[in-house]
Protein backbone atom coordinates (compact mmCIF):
# COMPACT_ATOMS: atom_id res chain seq x y z
CA UNK A 1 0.00 0.00 0.00
CA UNK A 2 1.50 3.36 -0.80
CA UNK A 3 -1.38 6.33 -0.71
CA UNK A 4 1.88 8.75 0.26
CA UNK A 5 3.65 10.93 -2.31
CA UNK A 6 7.35 10.38 -2.43
CA UNK A 7 9.48 10.56 0.95
CA UNK A 8 13.54 11.70 0.60
CA UNK A 9 16.51 10.93 2.69
CA UNK A 10 18.69 14.26 3.40
CA UNK A 11 21.18 12.91 0.66
CA UNK A 12 18.55 12.76 -1.76
CA UNK A 13 17.29 16.27 -1.12
CA UNK A 14 21.11 17.32 -1.25
CA UNK A 15 21.65 15.99 -4.49
CA UNK A 16 18.03 17.08 -6.12
CA UNK A 17 18.59 20.45 -4.96
CA UNK A 18 22.55 20.36 -5.98
CA UNK A 19 23.28 20.93 -2.48
CA UNK A 20 26.00 19.50 0.34
CA UNK A 21 24.18 17.02 2.92
CA UNK A 22 25.14 19.08 5.83
CA UNK A 23 23.36 21.79 4.06
CA UNK A 24 20.19 20.09 4.20
CA UNK A 25 20.48 18.97 7.73
CA UNK A 26 21.19 22.57 8.59
CA UNK A 27 17.86 23.49 7.54
CA UNK A 28 15.86 20.90 8.83
CA UNK A 29 17.75 21.27 12.20
CA UNK A 30 16.98 24.84 11.95
CA UNK A 31 13.50 24.22 10.97
CA UNK A 32 13.23 25.52 7.32
CA UNK A 33 13.02 22.19 5.86
CA UNK A 34 10.17 19.83 7.80
CA UNK A 35 11.12 16.24 8.40
CA UNK A 36 10.42 13.41 9.86
CA UNK A 37 13.12 11.46 12.12
CA UNK A 38 13.32 8.02 11.47
CA UNK A 39 16.31 6.51 13.93
CA UNK A 40 19.18 8.19 12.88
CA UNK A 41 18.32 9.69 9.47
CA UNK A 42 15.74 12.42 8.40
CA UNK A 43 13.00 11.44 6.20
CA UNK A 44 11.10 14.52 3.49
CA UNK A 45 8.33 14.39 2.20
CA UNK A 46 8.04 15.19 -1.01
CA UNK A 47 5.54 18.17 -0.82
CA UNK A 48 7.78 19.28 2.04
CA UNK A 49 10.54 19.38 -0.26
CA UNK A 50 8.46 21.37 -3.23
CA UNK A 51 7.07 24.41 -0.79
CA UNK A 52 10.66 24.75 0.42
CA UNK A 53 12.42 24.85 -3.27
CA UNK A 54 8.78 27.16 -3.68
CA UNK A 55 7.70 24.56 -6.48
CA UNK A 56 4.24 24.37 -6.76
CA UNK A 57 2.70 25.03 -3.65
CA UNK A 58 -1.17 26.22 -3.62
CA UNK A 59 -1.56 26.53 0.44
CA UNK A 60 -1.02 29.91 1.77
CA UNK A 61 1.62 30.04 4.58
CA UNK A 62 0.51 32.83 6.52
CA UNK A 63 -1.39 30.59 8.82
CA UNK A 64 -0.16 28.04 11.27
CA UNK A 65 0.07 24.14 10.57
CA UNK A 66 0.76 21.57 12.75
CA UNK A 67 1.30 17.60 11.33
CA UNK A 68 1.96 14.67 13.33
CA UNK A 69 4.41 11.57 12.01
CA UNK A 70 4.16 8.29 13.94
CA UNK A 71 5.57 4.72 13.13
CA UNK A 72 3.56 1.64 14.10
CA UNK A 73 4.88 -1.79 14.29
CA UNK A 74 2.53 -4.47 14.31
CA UNK A 75 3.96 -7.52 14.97
CA UNK A 76 2.77 -11.71 14.87
CA UNK A 77 0.76 -10.58 11.41
CA UNK A 78 0.30 -13.24 8.39
CA UNK A 79 -0.07 -12.32 4.85
CA UNK A 80 -4.12 -12.21 5.02
CA UNK A 81 -4.40 -10.17 8.24
CA UNK A 82 -1.71 -7.86 6.78
CA UNK A 83 -3.64 -7.53 3.50
CA UNK A 84 -6.93 -6.61 5.51
CA UNK A 85 -5.46 -4.26 7.78
CA UNK A 86 -3.47 -1.86 4.68
CA UNK A 87 -6.86 -2.37 2.73
CA UNK A 88 -8.60 -0.28 5.14
CA UNK A 89 -5.61 2.24 5.86
CA UNK A 90 -5.71 2.95 2.50
CA UNK A 91 -9.50 3.54 2.47
CA UNK A 92 -9.20 5.39 5.47
CA UNK A 93 -6.49 7.73 4.02
CA UNK A 94 -8.34 8.30 0.74
CA UNK A 95 -11.80 8.48 1.83
CA UNK A 96 -12.17 12.21 3.99
CA UNK A 97 -12.34 14.55 0.66
CA UNK A 98 -12.85 16.95 3.87
CA UNK A 99 -9.45 17.35 5.09
CA UNK A 100 -7.33 20.49 4.39
CA UNK A 101 -4.36 18.39 4.35
CA UNK A 102 -2.98 15.55 2.37
CA UNK A 103 -2.77 12.18 4.70
CA UNK A 104 0.02 10.10 4.45
CA UNK A 105 0.05 6.42 5.21
CA UNK A 106 3.13 4.32 3.84
CA UNK A 107 3.10 0.57 5.07
CA UNK A 108 6.10 -1.92 4.95
CA UNK A 109 5.40 -5.63 5.20
CA UNK A 110 8.51 -8.26 6.59
CA UNK A 111 7.17 -11.27 5.65
CA UNK A 112 9.73 -13.76 7.31
CA UNK A 113 9.29 -11.84 10.67
CA UNK A 114 5.45 -11.49 9.98
CA UNK A 115 6.14 -7.44 10.85
CA UNK A 116 3.74 -4.87 9.54
CA UNK A 117 5.32 -1.03 9.81
CA UNK A 118 2.81 1.84 9.14
CA UNK A 119 4.10 5.20 8.56
CA UNK A 120 1.17 8.34 9.08
CA UNK A 121 2.01 11.63 8.73
CA UNK A 122 -0.40 14.11 8.35
CA UNK A 123 -2.86 16.83 10.72
CA UNK A 124 -3.11 15.96 14.62
CA UNK A 125 -7.17 15.02 14.47
CA UNK A 126 -6.68 12.58 11.14
CA UNK A 127 -3.36 10.55 12.21
CA UNK A 128 -5.25 10.02 15.58
CA UNK A 129 -8.12 8.92 13.63
CA UNK A 130 -5.61 6.06 11.59
CA UNK A 131 -3.98 5.05 15.04
CA UNK A 132 -6.83 4.52 16.33
CA UNK A 133 -8.02 2.47 14.02
CA UNK A 134 -5.07 0.29 13.65
CA UNK A 135 -5.94 -0.54 17.08
CA UNK A 136 -9.65 -1.07 16.68
CA UNK A 137 -8.37 -3.44 13.19
CA UNK A 138 -6.07 -5.14 16.05
CA UNK A 139 -8.83 -5.57 18.70
CA UNK A 140 -10.83 -7.10 16.12
CA UNK A 141 -8.78 -10.00 15.77
CA UNK A 142 -7.88 -10.82 19.00
CA UNK A 143 -11.53 -11.73 19.33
Amino acid sequence: MDVSVAVYSAEQVADILGLHVRTVRGYVRDGRLPAVRMGKQYRIAERDLQAFAGVGTDEPTSSPYAHVSTVVHIDDVDRSTMDRLTTHLTAAAISDSSRPRQLDVHSTYDESACRLTVFVVGDPDSTSAVVGLIGALIRQDDK
